[in-house]
């Protein structure tokens, strides 16, 4: 069976709470898909958050595009120093009300609805909860309200995945732990929002990693079996640590405690591929759009197993898809560009590297790429002009190594490329995890230095 937990509306009140309704539709999905994982399976984040204000969608469509078998619809009012919750839950189907609660709460107990929330569908969609999930969920929480707050306002800069934004996602879950410094799910944001950072944001690795770690240990030590606390664990493990054997074990203990995190399946689903199990990395990634279907990044992230597995049409295919979701995601645009470039498609490629730059706010992944994609057409003063932008670039912030390794690789420049490998390395570079199964690496795989380099990564243990 399939719920989606569509957005709360916050109804009235003041606008600064936003985040709370968001943060109460995230924390519902999440508990949710840990009440059944064998029996129920609930629509990821991303998905849901399409229909957030679009009163022109029904929920017989809604229902339709989620695949969905149950809608849990919500609001969240403020009035007179409390707030309301009303729920209900509706039949996809035939949109028949099956069952409808409202909840008076004040401020400081609202991070107690989720448990309530979960026993009541539960009871409507005739699951039985045992007395230890019950307990669990209800551990899955602070009871410190205030942490609580700064927890959501976390995931919520966190969810938009830019520098500043993960700037302030470290403030606000750095807050919360330190008011309760058992607080797993904190732990664990601050940890994610750490080690994704060289990625979304050119942070140096050698700056977070430690940070990461540190804070994927204390989500697991304040709860060992949270799964986001074993996915923060195994993202350190697999961007960081370069210890994929670990971060895949973590991974699939992840999925065991909450199989509805399209997320896990996404980030196994790239360790599968990198590690050559193309096979095994798809059916991965189409789980992932099963739970997250309107979600650009699993389509973005399909693209590139596709990529890594040289079929250049099905990334093509998705990458497409991702932008359709989304025309300002750069990550779709980036991945449209890979796949044109494999395809010998260098101008619309250099055309999607544009859109990529501008909405990505130059993010040194799409500046490489565009310099790579430059170089092998042979336009090589214009890919020459990208390395000058890189050079001016690192005066003002970190520019990770890799980025001039590959205009290098592109100019065919081996020994300018792999010294820059070798600094990627000393860098502790995250982009170097793509070399196994990069095909823009090719021609150099069978060069002694490239086969050292990834021997020395420990990408081929």
């Amino acid at each position: 069976m399939i719920l989606a937990v569509l957005p709360f509306e916050s109804i009235g009140g003041d606008p600064e709470r936003g985040y709370l309704a968001d943060g109460l539709t995230e924390e519902t999905i999440a508990s949710l898909g840990q009440m059944d994982p064998e029996r129920v399976a609930v629509i990821g984040r991303q998905s849901v958050m399409m229909y957030r204000g679009n009163a022109s969608k029904s929920l017989a469509d809604i229902g339709r595009e989620l695949n969905a078998d149950y809608l849990l619809e919500s609001s969240l009012r403020a009035e007179g120093g409390q707030f309301r919750v009303t729920v209900k839950l509706i039949r996809a189907r035939d949109q028949v009300q099956v069952w409808s609660e409202s909840y008076d709460r004040e401020p400081t107990s609202v991070l107690s609805l989720q448990r309530e929330l979960s026993a009541d569908i539960a009871d409507q969609i005739r699951l039985r909860l045992s007395t230890e999930r019950l307990d669990a969920l209800a551990r899955r929480q602070t009871r410190n309200a205030d942490a609580y707050d700064l927890y959501l306002r976390g995931q919520n800069f966190a969810n938009q995945r830019t520098p500043a934004t993960t700037l302030k996602a470290i403030e606000y879950f750095e807050r919360a732990t330190s008011l309760d410094p058992n607080y797993a799910l904190a732990w664990a944001g601050l940890s994610l929002a750490y080690s994704a950072s060289p990625i979304n944001s050119d942070t140096s690795p050698l700056k977070v990693w430690p940070r990461a770690r540190d804070a994927a240990a204390r989500a697991l030590q304040s709860d060992p079996n949270r799964a986001e606390a074993h996915f923060a664990m195994a993202y350190t493990n697999w961007a960081l640590d370069w210890d994929w054997t670990t971060a895949e074990s973590e991974l699939r203990r992840a999925m065991a405690l909450d199989a509805s995190f399209a997320f896990t399946h996404i980030t196994l689903g790239h360790l599968l591929s990198q590690t050559g199990r193309h096979d095994l990395g798809r059916l991965e990634m189409q789980r992932a759009r099963e739970l997250d279907p309107l979600n650009p990044m699993t389509y973005a992230m399909s693209s590139q197993v596709e990529f890594q597995a040289r079929n250049y049409a099905a990334a093509l295919e998705h990458a497409r898809r991702a932008i359709a979701l989304d025309p300002e995601f750069w990550i779709g645009h980036m991945q449209q560009a890979q796949a044109l470039d494999r395809m010998d498609q260098s101008e619309p490629a250099l055309e999607a590297l544009v859109k990529a730059g501008r909405f990505s706010g130059q993010n040194s992944k799409t500046m490489s790429l565009r310099g790579f994609v430059l170089a092998k057409a042979g336009r090589t003063d214009e890919a020459r002009e990208v390395l000058a932008t890189l050079e001016s670039v690192a005066h003002d912030r970190f520019v990770p190594p890799y980025a001039n390794a590959l205009v290098h690789a592109g100019l065919g420049d081996r020994d300018a490329a792999f010294d820059w490998l070798d600094r990627a390395y000393a860098a502790r570079d995250v982009h170097l995890i793509f070399l196994p199964v990069d095909a823009k690496w090719d021609e150099y795989r069978q060069d002694p230095r490239f086969i050292a380099l990834v021997s020395r990564c420990g990408f081929t243990r």
